[in-house]
């Protein structure tokens, strides 16, 4: 099995970055991940203030995958998300830029994790896990774009369904796609509201497969029981209009459905949720359970 090392690592996702290592579609592939600073908080007394904002979201890649064409799909399917056995949870001044009152102090709270047991404890109380990976992407068509921004290609897209045994397709924008992936949560809200969730790392093991002649809308995530369509972009509007168009679009092609009908699916049926909020660029997916999907199919015009 290939295995990329977190020494392996980039903080731009970038066509013209090397790759690190080569796959054919249908590798498995275990990423080593750094977390989201670089592994250099490692107590209660680090803080924000004193992190290299150049070193933050490594991405440990990228992968080379042989058959990727441009125009290709590329199917990421997560098979296994084993955790650090610590990590971290910080917030500063301006990391809540949602809320009426400012935060005043720095903070960082060092979170032990049980990852055989699906718990971490915060601040002396055991909560159970939502373990997911923040940052991953293939490499966008023009200039690169770092690690710490969620655009159509991937990157920081924070979506907390990119979770074990889900499927994530990515655009293939340059020869071999070139994957790349980091910032793991042991747990996050959606939104992220507080600046950042329980930041770890550890390994990913995944499935690469390319798709040919697919008509999904990138980036777009498969649990098992629910599609996500994603949006991302500068501000909320926009970022809403993407990923409601691509999940519009899908359930017209996947149920057969005309434009009003699947619109009115959307509004009685699927659910709208922030993925982040917090940074500059912000993130969004809109989602609908594959029953109901199914159930669609029947509608009558």
């Amino acid at each position: 099995m290939i295995k990329i090392n977190r020494d392996q690592f980039v903080f731009s996702m970038d066509k013209d970055n090397p790759p690190v290592a080569k796959a054919q579609s249908g590798d498995r592939v275990i990423f080593d991940l750094m977390d989201c600073f670089s592994d250099t908080v490692t107590s209660e007394a680090d803080t924000i203030s004193e992190i290299d904002f150049n070193k933050i979201n490594p991405a440990t890649g990228p992968l080379y995958i042989e058959e990727a064409d441009v125009g290709d799909v590329l199917k990421v399917t997560i098979e296994k998300i084993q955790l650090d056995d610590y990590g971290a949870v910080m917030t500063a001044p301006g990391l809540n830029k949602y809320f009426s009152e400012n935060i005043s102090e720095e903070q960082t709270v060092i979170c032990s994790i049980n990852d055989d047991e699906g718990t971490f404890e915060f601040q002396g109380v055991t909560l159970p896990m939502n373990k997911h990976i923040g940052v991953i992407g293939t490499a966008p068509a023009g200039e690169g774009v770092t690690t710490g921004t969620p655009r159509m290609h991937g990157g920081n897209m924070d979506n907390t369904q990119i979770k074990e045994g889900s499927v994530l397709y990515l655009p293939v924008y340059t020869p071999g796609a070139l994957l790349a992936m980091g910032d793991m949560h042991a747990s996050m809200g959606d939104g992220e509201v507080w600046g950042s969730g329980v930041e770890v790392g550890g390994e990913v093991t995944v499935t690469v497969e390319i798709l040919k002649d697919s008509t999904i809308p990138t980036p777009f995530v498969e649990t098992e029981t629910a599609y996500y369509a994603f949006g991302a972009a500068d501000n909320m509007e926009e970022a809403v209009t993407i990923a409601s168009d691509h999940l519009h679009r899908f359930i017209m092609e996947e149920a057969g459905l005309d434009f009003n009908q699947a619109g009115m699916l959307m509004s009685i049926k699927a659910n709208l949720a922030p993925c982040q909020i917090v940074n500059p660029d912000v993130s969004f997916r809109f989602g609908i359970d594959k029953d109901i999907l199914g159930k669609a199919k029947d509608f009558k015009g």
